[in-house]
């Protein structure tokens, strides 16, 4: 009998990948303005690249990038990008139009509710309270409570651990085929692949239910 259902947080209860896409945008035009010389369709692509490289969530990224491009770092343009990076993410921060509506039925039906997530602390939470659903879940585990990333089995038993309930009474929700579906799958959780949010087309994703939208949940509990 499912007890709980634990969901990883971006791209699975939020469009993120269209804020981080949309936040750079604004974060280069704003660069440029303040006298960064390089094309917006250079600064995006490198952008990009060192995020693959460092990991989305890497907290000096625009540094980074302007050792990479300038050399140097210049904090009139640094600032510049940090602020209109910050300014259009929050504005933007909003849960995909289903999530509140399903949280609200899995709650009624008596379920814990936890997140899964990668994301540093401070991050997941402000995430949570301004798409105003911190108060939904019960646990939150993320990065910087086991230092491990996902598929890792410590994040796993941790979130198990903080819900009190075996891997048999919990579902796991996420977008990533091999973060959160084979994590999921070693710890013995039964897995719930969210299709809508994957950024890559993925055949085969290994779990056992894939969705298309986040209320198909409901069916599954």
């Amino acid at each position: 009998m499912v007890k709980a259902v634990i969901f990883d947080l971006d791209n699975t209860l939020i469009d993120f990948m269209k804020i981080k896409k949309a936040s750079i945008d604004a974060a280069v035009a704003a660069m440029i303005s303040a006298g960064l010389n390089i094309s917006k369709e250079e600064a995006t692509k490198v952008l990009f690249e060192l995020y693959d490289q460092y990991g989305i969530e890497y907290q000096e990224i625009f540094q980074k990038f302007l050792e990479k491009v300038q050399k140097r770092i210049d904090y009139r343009i640094l600032s510049a990008g940090i602020v209109a990076y910050r300014k259009l993410q929050s504005g933007l921060l909003e849960p995909y139009p289903s999530v509140i509506p399903t949280l609200v039925r899995l709650k009624e039906k008596g379920l814990k509710l936890a997140i899964l997530s990668d994301a540093p602390r401070l991050k997941a939470w402000i995430r949570l309270h301004e798409m105003r659903i911190a108060d939904f879940f019960d646990v939150v585990v993320t990065f910087d409570d086991t230092n491990e990333y996902k598929p890792s089995p410590v994040p796993f038993s941790r979130v198990l651990k903080e819900l009190g309930l075996s891997p048999s009474e919990c579902l796991m929700i996420g977008d990533s085929q091999k973060r959160d579906i084979q994590g999921a799958r070693q710890a013995g959780i039964t897995t719930v692949f969210a299709k809508y949010g994957a950024t890559k087309n993925i055949e085969n994703s290994g779990a056992d239910h894939e969705i298309n939208g986040i209320e198909e949940l409901l069916g599954l509990v």
